[in-house]
């Protein structure tokens, strides 16, 4: 019995030393916690901005979300062509605009009559 009370600190020692290790080991997975634990918060938060947001302003929420999908579908529709190399080639030449001659004028038959002027 006595040998057991000698050999308690030994062992009490040796399974702070384990346990402190293993502590040790988890240091760089709390700082992940902690940093997942600020992500989750900061999603929640600005999920609750969010959401105040499109209760007041529904119009503005809904012109956005269709603004960003066209925008969207176009960059994905000129990627597409890109890929395919369904692009035109074309070639283009400037035309000088020229005025028009000219034309005489003459005078004008008309079908009225002119009344002559009462004195």
């Amino acid at each position: 019995m006595k040998t057991q009370l000698i050999a308690l600190p030994e062992r009490a020692m040796d399974l702070a030393g384990k346990w402190g290790g293993e502590v040790m080991d988890m240091v760089p997975r709390a700082s992940q916690w902690l940093e997942t634990g600020a992500k989750l918060g900061a999603l929640k938060s600005g999920s609750k901005i969010a959401m105040k947001f499109v209760r007041r302003h529904p119009l503005a929420t809904v012109a956005t979300v269709a603004g960003a999908g066209a925008l969207w579908y176009m960059a994905h529709k000129k990627a597409k062509e890109a890929r395919n190399g369904d692009t035109i080639e074309g070639s283009a030449r400037r035309v000088e605009a020229k005025r028009p001659a000219r034309k005489t004028t003459r005078a004008r038959k008309t079908t009225r009559t002119r009344a002559p002027a009462s004195e």
